[in-house]
Protein backbone atom coordinates (compact mmCIF):
# COMPACT_ATOMS: atom_id res chain seq x y z
CA UNK A 1 0.00 0.00 0.00
CA UNK A 2 2.82 2.40 0.90
CA UNK A 3 4.33 2.01 -2.71
CA UNK A 4 1.31 2.58 -4.11
CA UNK A 5 0.35 6.11 -2.29
CA UNK A 6 4.24 7.03 -2.98
CA UNK A 7 3.59 6.15 -7.07
CA UNK A 8 0.39 8.03 -6.94
CA UNK A 9 1.31 11.06 -5.36
CA UNK A 10 2.12 14.53 -6.99
CA UNK A 11 5.68 15.30 -7.17
CA UNK A 12 7.53 18.58 -8.27
CA UNK A 13 11.14 18.93 -9.03
CA UNK A 14 12.74 21.39 -7.01
CA UNK A 15 15.58 23.13 -7.98
CA UNK A 16 18.88 23.90 -5.31
CA UNK A 17 22.09 25.18 -5.84
CA UNK A 18 24.63 22.36 -6.23
CA UNK A 19 28.62 22.81 -5.06
CA UNK A 20 31.71 22.19 -6.95
CA UNK A 21 31.54 18.75 -6.03
CA UNK A 22 28.32 17.65 -7.53
CA UNK A 23 27.79 19.61 -10.68
CA UNK A 24 30.11 22.61 -10.71
CA UNK A 25 29.36 26.13 -9.38
CA UNK A 26 26.42 27.65 -9.47
CA UNK A 27 24.97 24.83 -11.36
CA UNK A 28 21.31 23.56 -10.46
CA UNK A 29 20.06 19.75 -8.90
CA UNK A 30 16.59 19.05 -9.62
CA UNK A 31 15.04 16.90 -6.57
CA UNK A 32 11.87 15.32 -6.81
CA UNK A 33 9.41 16.12 -3.78
CA UNK A 34 5.90 14.92 -3.03
CA UNK A 35 3.52 17.78 -3.25
CA UNK A 36 0.60 15.43 -1.89
CA UNK A 37 0.02 12.43 -0.15
CA UNK A 38 -3.20 9.99 0.64
CA UNK A 39 -6.20 11.52 -0.39
CA UNK A 40 -8.09 14.29 1.91
CA UNK A 41 -11.92 12.70 -0.01
CA UNK A 42 -13.44 9.80 1.09
CA UNK A 43 -16.94 8.76 0.50
CA UNK A 44 -19.22 9.95 2.34
CA UNK A 45 -19.75 12.93 1.50
CA UNK A 46 -17.65 11.76 -2.08
CA UNK A 47 -20.44 10.40 -4.73
CA UNK A 48 -19.33 6.59 -3.97
CA UNK A 49 -20.51 4.98 -7.58
CA UNK A 50 -21.42 7.60 -10.25
CA UNK A 51 -22.97 5.45 -12.59
CA UNK A 52 -26.18 3.59 -13.64
CA UNK A 53 -24.73 0.62 -14.03
CA UNK A 54 -26.46 0.02 -17.80
CA UNK A 55 -24.17 -0.49 -20.98
CA UNK A 56 -24.22 3.16 -21.58
CA UNK A 57 -23.32 4.52 -18.41
CA UNK A 58 -21.32 1.69 -16.71
CA UNK A 59 -20.34 2.07 -12.64
CA UNK A 60 -16.56 3.29 -13.48
CA UNK A 61 -13.69 2.06 -11.52
CA UNK A 62 -12.14 4.87 -8.82
CA UNK A 63 -8.28 5.19 -8.62
CA UNK A 64 -8.06 6.85 -5.09
CA UNK A 65 -5.22 8.89 -3.80
CA UNK A 66 -4.08 9.44 -7.43
CA UNK A 67 -3.39 12.55 -8.66
CA UNK A 68 -3.42 13.62 -12.54
CA UNK A 69 -4.12 16.54 -15.12
CA UNK A 70 -1.51 18.95 -12.33
CA UNK A 71 -1.16 22.64 -13.43
CA UNK A 72 1.77 24.95 -11.58
CA UNK A 73 2.13 28.29 -11.21
CA UNK A 74 4.60 30.44 -9.32
CA UNK A 75 3.64 33.95 -7.45
CA UNK A 76 5.38 36.98 -9.10
CA UNK A 77 5.74 38.92 -5.60
CA UNK A 78 6.75 38.53 -2.38
CA UNK A 79 2.91 36.86 -1.39
CA UNK A 80 4.16 35.63 2.24
CA UNK A 81 6.30 38.59 2.90
CA UNK A 82 9.53 37.14 3.80
CA UNK A 83 11.42 39.18 1.57
CA UNK A 84 11.74 36.34 -1.28
CA UNK A 85 10.28 36.06 -4.80
CA UNK A 86 9.01 33.14 -6.54
CA UNK A 87 8.65 30.74 -2.92
CA UNK A 88 5.46 30.77 -3.04
CA UNK A 89 4.11 28.27 -5.55
CA UNK A 90 0.08 26.83 -6.40
CA UNK A 91 -0.80 23.68 -7.92
CA UNK A 92 -4.13 22.40 -8.95
CA UNK A 93 -5.21 18.78 -10.15
CA UNK A 94 -7.64 16.48 -10.14
CA UNK A 95 -8.07 13.81 -7.26
CA UNK A 96 -9.15 10.37 -7.20
CA UNK A 97 -9.52 9.85 -10.67
CA UNK A 98 -12.76 7.92 -11.97
CA UNK A 99 -11.76 4.75 -15.00
CA UNK A 100 -14.45 7.10 -17.56
CA UNK A 101 -13.51 10.71 -16.92
CA UNK A 102 -13.51 13.10 -14.01
CA UNK A 103 -12.20 13.09 -10.55
CA UNK A 104 -13.93 13.10 -7.15
CA UNK A 105 -13.16 17.10 -6.78
CA UNK A 106 -9.97 18.81 -7.47
CA UNK A 107 -7.68 19.73 -5.14
CA UNK A 108 -4.72 22.26 -4.73
CA UNK A 109 -1.13 21.97 -3.13
CA UNK A 110 0.32 25.51 -2.02
CA UNK A 111 3.86 25.54 -1.16
CA UNK A 112 5.40 28.94 0.82
CA UNK A 113 9.18 27.80 0.74
CA UNK A 114 10.01 27.24 -3.38
CA UNK A 115 8.25 24.09 -2.88
CA UNK A 116 9.69 21.97 0.07
CA UNK A 117 6.85 21.48 1.82
CA UNK A 118 3.58 21.98 0.49
CA UNK A 119 -0.37 22.82 1.85
CA UNK A 120 -3.32 20.77 0.46
CA UNK A 121 -6.47 22.88 -0.17
CA UNK A 122 -10.03 21.30 -0.79
CA UNK A 123 -12.97 22.99 -1.97
CA UNK A 124 -16.31 23.48 -0.96
CA UNK A 125 -19.57 24.15 -3.01
CA UNK A 126 -18.20 21.95 -6.32
CA UNK A 127 -18.42 18.19 -6.34
CA UNK A 128 -20.51 16.53 -3.63
CA UNK A 129 -16.97 15.92 -1.66
CA UNK A 130 -17.44 19.34 -0.34
CA UNK A 131 -21.20 19.86 -0.53
CA UNK A 132 -22.03 20.72 -3.85
CA UNK A 133 -23.90 19.82 -6.90
CA UNK A 134 -21.79 17.73 -8.86
CA UNK A 135 -20.95 14.57 -9.00
CA UNK A 136 -17.45 14.99 -10.62
CA UNK A 137 -14.60 17.57 -10.76
CA UNK A 138 -12.15 17.50 -13.75
CA UNK A 139 -9.80 19.91 -16.18
CA UNK A 140 -8.14 22.16 -13.38
CA UNK A 141 -5.82 25.82 -14.35
CA UNK A 142 -4.65 28.17 -12.13
CA UNK A 143 -2.78 31.48 -13.02
CA UNK A 144 -1.51 34.36 -10.20
CA UNK A 145 -1.80 37.60 -11.23
CA UNK A 146 0.78 40.12 -11.12
CA UNK A 147 -0.73 41.12 -7.60
CA UNK A 148 -0.33 38.04 -6.06
CA UNK A 149 -4.23 37.04 -6.64
CA UNK A 150 -4.28 33.27 -7.95
CA UNK A 151 -7.08 32.76 -10.22
CA UNK A 152 -8.32 28.85 -10.16
CA UNK A 153 -10.67 27.89 -12.76
CA UNK A 154 -12.66 23.60 -12.37
CA UNK A 155 -15.01 21.91 -14.87
CA UNK A 156 -17.93 20.10 -12.66
CA UNK A 157 -19.77 17.40 -14.56
CA UNK A 158 -22.26 15.15 -14.18
CA UNK A 159 -21.60 11.95 -16.28
CA UNK A 160 -25.42 9.97 -16.33
CA UNK A 161 -27.81 12.44 -18.75
CA UNK A 162 -30.81 13.85 -17.44
CA UNK A 163 -33.91 10.68 -16.96
CA UNK A 164 -35.25 11.09 -20.93
CA UNK A 165 -32.01 11.64 -22.47
CA UNK A 166 -30.36 8.03 -22.88
CA UNK A 167 -27.00 9.76 -24.51
CA UNK A 168 -25.15 12.88 -24.17
CA UNK A 169 -23.70 14.12 -21.15
CA UNK A 170 -24.98 15.17 -18.22
CA UNK A 171 -24.95 18.60 -16.41
CA UNK A 172 -21.63 20.14 -16.30
CA UNK A 173 -20.13 23.97 -15.76
CA UNK A 174 -17.23 25.61 -15.85
CA UNK A 175 -16.60 27.60 -12.21
CA UNK A 176 -14.41 30.31 -11.70
CA UNK A 177 -12.53 31.16 -7.95
CA UNK A 178 -10.01 33.52 -6.60
CA UNK A 179 -7.63 33.30 -3.78
CA UNK A 180 -6.76 36.80 -2.93
CA UNK A 181 -3.41 38.04 -2.85
CA UNK A 182 -4.04 38.98 0.76
CA UNK A 183 -4.36 34.96 1.99
CA UNK A 184 -1.09 34.20 1.18
CA UNK A 185 0.75 36.84 3.74
CA UNK A 186 0.85 34.33 6.66
CA UNK A 187 1.79 31.55 5.47
CA UNK A 188 -1.20 29.33 5.14
CA UNK A 189 -4.24 28.96 3.26
CA UNK A 190 -7.28 28.59 5.35
CA UNK A 191 -10.76 27.91 3.98
CA UNK A 192 -12.86 30.53 4.59
CA UNK A 193 -10.33 32.45 2.35
CA UNK A 194 -10.71 31.11 -0.86
CA UNK A 195 -13.71 32.90 -2.73
CA UNK A 196 -17.06 30.96 -3.98
CA UNK A 197 -17.19 29.87 -6.50
CA UNK A 198 -18.66 31.57 -9.65
CA UNK A 199 -20.64 29.97 -12.43
CA UNK A 200 -19.08 31.27 -16.19
CA UNK A 201 -21.15 28.90 -18.24
CA UNK A 202 -23.93 25.93 -17.51
CA UNK A 203 -25.62 23.35 -19.85
CA UNK A 204 -28.37 21.06 -18.83
CA UNK A 205 -29.02 19.71 -22.39
CA UNK A 206 -26.49 17.22 -23.27
CA UNK A 207 -24.06 19.26 -24.99
CA UNK A 208 -20.28 20.29 -22.97
CA UNK A 209 -18.32 22.88 -22.10
CA UNK A 210 -14.61 20.89 -21.95
CA UNK A 211 -10.89 21.37 -21.83
CA UNK A 212 -10.78 24.74 -20.07
CA UNK A 213 -7.85 27.63 -19.24
CA UNK A 214 -8.04 30.54 -17.28
CA UNK A 215 -5.02 32.98 -17.91
CA UNK A 216 -4.32 36.45 -15.30
CA UNK A 217 -2.97 39.28 -17.23
CA UNK A 218 0.63 39.88 -16.64
CA UNK A 219 0.20 43.40 -17.79
CA UNK A 220 -3.17 43.88 -15.69
CA UNK A 221 -4.27 42.31 -12.47
CA UNK A 222 -7.82 43.80 -13.37
CA UNK A 223 -8.16 41.60 -16.17
CA UNK A 224 -8.74 37.38 -16.33
CA UNK A 225 -9.26 35.64 -19.09
CA UNK A 226 -11.30 32.26 -19.57
CA UNK A 227 -11.44 29.97 -22.93
CA UNK A 228 -12.63 26.46 -23.44
CA UNK A 229 -14.40 24.89 -26.31
CA UNK A 230 -18.72 23.69 -26.24
CA UNK A 231 -19.15 20.62 -27.58
CA UNK A 232 -22.72 20.22 -29.07
CA UNK A 233 -24.12 17.32 -30.66
CA UNK A 234 -27.03 15.97 -32.35
CA UNK A 235 -30.58 15.39 -30.86
CA UNK A 236 -30.77 12.45 -32.54
CA UNK A 237 -27.29 10.87 -31.15
CA UNK A 238 -28.55 12.03 -27.74
CA UNK A 239 -31.99 10.13 -27.71
CA UNK A 240 -30.01 6.91 -30.01
CA UNK A 241 -26.86 6.76 -28.38
CA UNK A 242 -26.59 3.18 -29.76
CA UNK A 243 -25.90 4.26 -33.17
CA UNK A 244 -22.84 5.13 -32.53
CA UNK A 245 -20.47 7.48 -34.01
CA UNK A 246 -21.89 7.33 -38.00
CA UNK A 247 -25.23 9.13 -36.01
CA UNK A 248 -22.83 12.00 -34.31
CA UNK A 249 -20.90 13.29 -37.56
CA UNK A 250 -22.86 14.34 -40.20
CA UNK A 251 -25.61 15.90 -38.61
CA UNK A 252 -24.60 18.68 -36.57
CA UNK A 253 -21.69 17.76 -34.72
CA UNK A 254 -20.02 21.09 -33.51
CA UNK A 255 -17.40 22.51 -30.67
CA UNK A 256 -16.65 26.83 -30.38
CA UNK A 257 -14.27 28.12 -28.78
CA UNK A 258 -15.99 30.45 -25.95
CA UNK A 259 -14.04 33.24 -24.26
CA UNK A 260 -14.96 35.22 -21.25
CA UNK A 261 -13.27 38.11 -19.16
CA UNK A 262 -12.93 39.46 -15.90
CA UNK A 263 -12.02 43.30 -15.71
CA UNK A 264 -12.40 43.53 -11.94
CA UNK A 265 -10.11 40.59 -10.77
CA UNK A 266 -12.34 38.16 -10.72
CA UNK A 267 -15.52 39.93 -8.92
CA UNK A 268 -17.54 39.52 -12.05
CA UNK A 269 -17.11 37.81 -15.66
CA UNK A 270 -18.79 38.72 -19.33
CA UNK A 271 -21.10 36.20 -20.86
CA UNK A 272 -19.51 33.71 -22.39
CA UNK A 273 -19.52 34.61 -26.41
CA UNK A 274 -18.09 32.55 -29.36
CA UNK A 275 -14.57 33.47 -30.74
CA UNK A 276 -13.89 31.12 -33.07
CA UNK A 277 -16.46 28.92 -34.83
CA UNK A 278 -14.53 25.75 -37.14
CA UNK A 279 -17.93 24.80 -38.37
CA UNK A 280 -19.84 21.79 -38.48
CA UNK A 281 -18.69 18.41 -37.92
CA UNK A 282 -15.13 20.31 -36.67
CA UNK A 283 -13.80 20.90 -33.57
CA UNK A 284 -11.40 22.90 -31.51
CA UNK A 285 -9.67 21.63 -28.01
CA UNK A 286 -6.89 22.44 -26.08
CA UNK A 287 -7.61 26.83 -25.98
CA UNK A 288 -4.95 28.82 -24.42
CA UNK A 289 -4.10 32.21 -23.59
CA UNK A 290 -1.09 33.36 -23.58
CA UNK A 291 -0.19 37.69 -22.77
CA UNK A 292 2.53 39.26 -24.88
CA UNK A 293 4.19 42.20 -22.98
CA UNK A 294 2.21 44.91 -25.16
CA UNK A 295 -0.92 43.17 -23.60
CA UNK A 296 -1.97 41.49 -26.98
CA UNK A 297 -3.96 38.15 -26.41
CA UNK A 298 -3.24 34.64 -28.28
CA UNK A 299 -5.09 32.07 -28.22
CA UNK A 300 -3.88 28.93 -29.16
CA UNK A 301 -5.99 25.46 -29.83
CA UNK A 302 -5.59 22.35 -31.94
CA UNK A 303 -8.02 22.60 -34.84
CA UNK A 304 -9.69 19.36 -35.59
CA UNK A 305 -10.88 19.22 -39.47
CA UNK A 306 -13.29 16.85 -40.80
CA UNK A 307 -14.86 18.64 -43.40
CA UNK A 308 -13.74 21.89 -44.17
CA UNK A 309 -13.43 23.38 -47.90
CA UNK A 310 -10.91 26.03 -47.06
CA UNK A 311 -8.58 22.83 -45.85
CA UNK A 312 -8.97 20.36 -48.83
CA UNK A 313 -11.22 17.44 -49.64
CA UNK A 314 -12.81 15.19 -46.51
CA UNK A 315 -10.43 14.71 -43.69
CA UNK A 316 -9.30 14.02 -40.47
CA UNK A 317 -6.37 16.40 -39.31
CA UNK A 318 -4.94 18.17 -36.34
CA UNK A 319 -3.67 21.70 -36.77
CA UNK A 320 -1.90 23.91 -34.27
CA UNK A 321 -3.87 26.90 -34.94
CA UNK A 322 -4.44 30.55 -33.34
CA UNK A 323 -6.19 33.58 -33.46
CA UNK A 324 -4.96 36.85 -31.69
CA UNK A 325 -6.82 40.09 -29.60
CA UNK A 326 -5.29 43.71 -29.72
CA UNK A 327 -7.75 44.52 -27.24
CA UNK A 328 -7.97 42.51 -24.19
CA UNK A 329 -10.50 40.21 -25.75
CA UNK A 330 -12.48 42.12 -27.92
CA UNK A 331 -11.34 41.39 -31.06
CA UNK A 332 -9.93 38.50 -32.42
CA UNK A 333 -8.43 38.34 -35.82
CA UNK A 334 -7.91 36.53 -38.34
CA UNK A 335 -11.43 36.90 -39.06
CA UNK A 336 -12.64 33.83 -40.16
CA UNK A 337 -10.28 30.97 -40.37
CA UNK A 338 -7.55 30.94 -38.16
CA UNK A 339 -3.36 31.07 -38.60
CA UNK A 340 -2.87 27.29 -38.79
CA UNK A 341 0.65 26.92 -37.73
CA UNK A 342 1.51 23.48 -38.19
CA UNK A 343 0.32 20.09 -38.16
CA UNK A 344 0.25 18.19 -34.90
CA UNK A 345 0.79 14.11 -35.83
CA UNK A 346 1.34 12.30 -33.01
CA UNK A 347 0.88 8.20 -32.46
CA UNK A 348 -0.96 6.32 -29.84
CA UNK A 349 1.03 5.57 -26.57
CA UNK A 350 0.85 1.94 -25.71
CA UNK A 351 2.55 0.31 -22.52
CA UNK A 352 5.90 -2.57 -23.80
CA UNK A 353 4.65 -4.15 -20.91
CA UNK A 354 1.16 -5.12 -21.84
CA UNK A 355 1.46 -6.20 -25.37
CA UNK A 356 -1.19 -8.67 -25.14
CA UNK A 357 -3.23 -5.91 -22.75
CA UNK A 358 -7.52 -6.57 -24.12
CA UNK A 359 -9.15 -3.12 -26.32
CA UNK A 360 -7.12 -0.16 -25.30
CA UNK A 361 -6.25 -0.93 -21.74
CA UNK A 362 -2.55 -0.95 -23.57
CA UNK A 363 -2.75 2.64 -24.44
CA UNK A 364 -1.32 5.65 -22.46
CA UNK A 365 -3.54 8.76 -21.70
CA UNK A 366 -1.54 11.67 -22.95
CA UNK A 367 -1.73 15.31 -24.11
CA UNK A 368 -1.49 13.82 -27.65
CA UNK A 369 -3.54 16.02 -28.98
CA UNK A 370 -3.14 19.44 -26.57
CA UNK A 371 -0.45 21.71 -27.49
CA UNK A 372 1.46 23.75 -24.76
CA UNK A 373 2.68 27.43 -25.45
CA UNK A 374 4.65 30.06 -24.12
CA UNK A 375 5.19 33.77 -24.39
CA UNK A 376 9.02 35.64 -23.71
CA UNK A 377 8.03 38.04 -20.87
CA UNK A 378 10.28 40.56 -22.60
CA UNK A 379 10.55 39.79 -26.04
CA UNK A 380 6.77 38.73 -26.87
CA UNK A 381 8.29 35.81 -28.61
CA UNK A 382 5.79 32.84 -29.00
CA UNK A 383 6.67 29.26 -28.90
CA UNK A 384 4.58 26.22 -28.52
CA UNK A 385 5.27 22.40 -28.24
CA UNK A 386 3.41 19.18 -28.72
CA UNK A 387 3.98 15.55 -29.28
CA UNK A 388 4.48 14.06 -33.16
CA UNK A 389 5.41 11.46 -35.08
CA UNK A 390 7.29 13.01 -38.17
CA UNK A 391 10.86 12.95 -37.05
CA UNK A 392 10.58 9.01 -36.21
CA UNK A 393 8.71 8.32 -38.96
CA UNK A 394 5.84 7.37 -37.18
CA UNK A 395 7.67 4.25 -35.05
CA UNK A 396 7.44 6.83 -31.85
CA UNK A 397 6.34 10.19 -30.45
CA UNK A 398 8.72 13.04 -30.25
CA UNK A 399 8.45 17.00 -28.97
CA UNK A 400 7.95 19.25 -31.36
CA UNK A 401 9.15 22.65 -31.39
CA UNK A 402 8.39 26.34 -33.08
CA UNK A 403 8.50 29.48 -32.64
CA UNK A 404 7.26 32.71 -33.75
CA UNK A 405 8.75 36.25 -33.14
CA UNK A 406 6.68 38.65 -35.23
CA UNK A 407 3.55 38.01 -33.04
CA UNK A 408 2.47 34.68 -34.66
CA UNK A 409 2.14 35.84 -38.66
CA UNK A 410 4.69 33.37 -39.16
CA UNK A 411 6.44 30.40 -37.36
CA UNK A 412 10.12 28.48 -37.76
CA UNK A 413 10.18 24.86 -39.32
CA UNK A 414 9.22 22.36 -36.40
CA UNK A 415 12.02 20.49 -34.73
CA UNK A 416 12.87 18.06 -32.51
CA UNK A 417 13.31 18.84 -28.93
CA UNK A 418 14.21 16.25 -27.47
CA UNK A 419 17.36 13.35 -27.61
CA UNK A 420 15.41 10.40 -28.39
CA UNK A 421 17.61 8.29 -30.57
CA UNK A 422 15.97 7.52 -34.26
CA UNK A 423 16.76 4.02 -33.92
CA UNK A 424 13.77 3.50 -31.05
CA UNK A 425 11.44 1.03 -31.92
CA UNK A 426 8.19 -0.53 -30.89
CA UNK A 427 6.48 1.63 -28.28
CA UNK A 428 9.73 2.44 -26.34
CA UNK A 429 11.32 5.75 -26.62
CA UNK A 430 8.00 7.78 -26.41
CA UNK A 431 7.94 11.21 -25.56
CA UNK A 432 4.92 12.80 -24.29
CA UNK A 433 3.43 15.16 -22.27
CA UNK A 434 5.25 18.37 -22.99
CA UNK A 435 5.26 21.54 -21.10
CA UNK A 436 7.45 25.00 -22.13
CA UNK A 437 7.78 27.93 -20.19
CA UNK A 438 10.77 30.96 -20.65
CA UNK A 439 12.85 32.95 -18.65
CA UNK A 440 12.81 37.32 -18.83
CA UNK A 441 16.48 36.97 -20.43
CA UNK A 442 14.80 34.37 -23.43
CA UNK A 443 16.09 31.37 -22.49
CA UNK A 444 13.34 28.40 -23.07
CA UNK A 445 12.90 25.17 -21.18
CA UNK A 446 11.02 22.28 -22.32
CA UNK A 447 9.56 19.52 -19.66
CA UNK A 448 8.45 15.98 -20.87
CA UNK A 449 7.90 12.27 -20.04
CA UNK A 450 9.46 9.67 -22.03
CA UNK A 451 9.13 5.91 -22.13
CA UNK A 452 13.25 4.83 -22.03
CA UNK A 453 14.31 2.85 -24.96
CA UNK A 454 14.31 -0.79 -24.31
CA UNK A 455 12.12 -0.23 -21.62
CA UNK A 456 9.82 -3.43 -21.48
CA UNK A 457 9.66 -4.91 -17.96
CA UNK A 458 11.75 -2.42 -15.97
CA UNK A 459 8.74 -0.72 -14.69
CA UNK A 460 9.94 2.89 -14.77
CA UNK A 461 6.88 3.88 -17.23
CA UNK A 462 7.05 8.24 -16.63
CA UNK A 463 10.65 9.19 -16.64
CA UNK A 464 10.46 12.84 -16.53
CA UNK A 465 13.03 15.06 -18.51
CA UNK A 466 13.42 18.98 -18.21
CA UNK A 467 16.17 21.28 -20.43
CA UNK A 468 16.56 24.48 -21.05
CA UNK A 469 17.28 26.39 -25.09
CA UNK A 470 19.50 29.28 -25.53
CA UNK A 471 18.10 32.22 -26.27
CA UNK A 472 19.08 32.79 -30.14
CA UNK A 473 18.04 31.54 -33.61
CA UNK A 474 16.34 28.05 -34.29
CA UNK A 475 20.03 26.41 -34.89
CA UNK A 476 21.08 27.78 -31.23
CA UNK A 477 17.71 25.62 -29.63
CA UNK A 478 18.26 22.47 -32.61
CA UNK A 479 21.26 22.00 -30.34
CA UNK A 480 19.91 21.97 -27.04
CA UNK A 481 20.05 19.05 -24.97
CA UNK A 482 17.51 17.89 -22.80
CA UNK A 483 18.84 15.78 -19.58
CA UNK A 484 17.65 13.81 -16.66
CA UNK A 485 17.13 15.57 -13.57
CA UNK A 486 19.44 14.50 -10.66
Amino acid sequence: MRRLVLASALVVLVAFAAGPASAGPGSLVMVPVSASGLSPLSSPPCSATPGTGSALQPIPELFPNSEVEPWVDVSPVDGDGDSIVGDVVAGLYQQDRWSNGGARDNVASISFDGGTTWQQLTFSGLTECGGGEFDRNTDPWLSFAPNGDLHLMHLVLDIVPPPGQEGGFGPNAMIAQKIPAAAFADGVIAPAEVGAPITLARDDDGDLHDKNSMTADPTNSNNVYAVWDFLTIPEGHQLNPERGFGNLIGFGFESVTLFTRSTDAGASWSEPRIIYNPGGNNQTIGNQIVVSPDGTLFDFFDEILNFRNDDGPPQFDLNLSMKFSPDQGTTWLPRGRPIRIADMLSIPIRDPDQPSAPGARDRHRTADIIPEVAVGPNTGTLYAVWQDGRFSGFVHNDIAFTMSTDGGRTWSAPIKVNQTPDSATGNNGHAFTPSVHVLPDGTSGCQLLRLPEQRAGRGDLHRPLVGSLPPGDGELRRRGKLGRPR
